[in-house]
């Protein structure tokens, strides 16, 4: 079955070359625009306007991040971390098309785990009013801060917070459809129907992050539904909570009955010189005694899966040179907690190691507002007496446009 899953990705990824390719040749002719402040095609219903049932394409879009990180114990490396090229074109005022291909690791390289090239946006809007309208496709699940607004510039740190990779796997996305709107009053949501996880790629160290399908041919034997709601009608102010259930997809245990409950709360708040965010995930599965019994039976080996996963994080960010233009420097200091073993099924023992903290701490200059240079240094313990979780160095150059 994965031998079967690997030769299909590996086939996407050719062809997601072949588009890129097309793609990069038909928006030669169009120039390079910046994203507007605080705008991302998945949360605007707004329309350009421009003649009526005019079609156009572009612009081109994208953002890149470039990496040095030096762990402890291990040798430094550099890293592309990411290429991402985003493509749209609107068929008339109220049809648009968005498209995101983002290469990880720079190369590509038949099944071997040497980087990624992923589509993960590729969806029609079909803008009927402000309060509700219609998208379908890839979609970017709209949990978190991070997972549908990742730009470089976007957030502190060279890394995306632990909590916004172990707990909410970011990048998610997934094969579906579902409506969007704008409430009034600083009120908009987002809630979607999609492709399920896959509980058999489940983990005791990354949670659910193996159990995304991408789109990949996804077993929809049963559909997830996932939502959010967010309040941004006060300055600086930004309030969201959101939330995932569905079956598993039982691609390899049909028989076996898990679901997944993730809740998330999350708030942001600027002031003068001052930033604030903190966020909180929660989530539930049911049936993973069954599920550890089933895999361990198959493979040999229990996944050791918890039945409870949840992780926050607290950042506060002092920016020294408050002025968003020509240049800005952010001092930032992030706490995290992420435990991935937080309740076990019984008969199962957590693994110590997967209940982990961490201290971020470093700053950003941006010599332009969409040119992040990044600096931290990472302490991460974790509860274990005989396993280390290692400190790391870290820098990066991250630029949108």
């Amino acid at each position: 079955m994965a031998h079967a899953r690997g030769r299909r990705r590996c086939k996407l990824k050719v062809t997601l070359l072949a588009v890129t390719t097309l793609l990069l040749t038909v928006n030669l002719h169009v120039s390079a625009q910046r994203h507007a402040s605080g705008a991302n095609p998945q949360n605007s219903t707004e329309q350009t306007p421009s003649k009526q049932n005019e079609s156009r394409t572009g612009p081109l879009s994208g953002y890149m991040d470039f990496h040095f990180n030096n762990p402890e114990k291990e040798d430094p490396r550099f890293d592309f971390h990411r290429f991402v090229l985003l493509f749209s074109h609107s068929f008339t005022d109220r049809i648009r098309f968005v498209g995101e291909l983002e290469l990880e690791h720079a190369v590509v390289e038949g099944l071997e785990k040497n980087g990624e090239l992923e589509l993960e946006q590729a969806y029609v809007d079909f803008l009927v009013a402000p309060k509700l309208n219609l998208r379908a496709g890839m979609l970017l699940v709209p949990v978190g801060i991070i997972n549908e607004r990742h730009e470089p510039p976007s957030f502190q740190g060279v890394e995306r917070p632990f909590v916004d990779t172990v707990i909410i796997p970011s990048t998610w996305f997934e094969a579906g459809a579902g409506i969007h709107g704008e409430l009034g009053q600083g009120w908009r949501y987002r809630a979607y129907v999609m492709a399920p996880l896959d509980a058999s790629e489940f983990n005791a160290e990354e949670g659910i992050r193996g159990g995304r399908q991408k789109g990949v041919e996804a077993n929809t034997r049963s559909l997830a539904h996932t939502g959010r709601l967010e309040y941004v009608g006060l300055p600086g102010l930004s309030l969201g909570t959101s939330y995932w259930y569905g079956k598993t997809s039982g691609i390899s245990f049909p028989d076996v009955n898990s679901r997944v409950l993730l809740g998330e709360v999350d708030g942001r708040y600027r002031n003068g010189n001052l930033e604030f965010r903190s966020q909180y995930v929660h989530l539930f599965l049911d049936g993973a005694a069954e599920l550890n019994s089933r895999i361990q039976r198959t493979v040999g080996v229990s996944p050791n899966i918890a039945e409870q996963i949840r992780g926050l994080y607290l950042e506060s960010t002092y920016f020294v040179l408050p002025h968003a233009a020509p240049r800005e420097l952010a001092l930032f200091l992030r706490y995290e907690n992420f435990d991935t073993q937080y309740r076990m099924p019984t008969g199962f023992l957590p693994l110590k190691r997967f209940d982990r903290s961490a201290w971020v701490i470093g700053f950003t200059y941006y010599p332009d507002p969409d040119v992040a240079v990044k600096f931290d240094y990472s302490i991460v313990r974790n509860q274990s007496s005989l396993v280390n979780a290692p400190n790391s160095l870290n820098l990066g150059l991250g630029w949108w446009f």
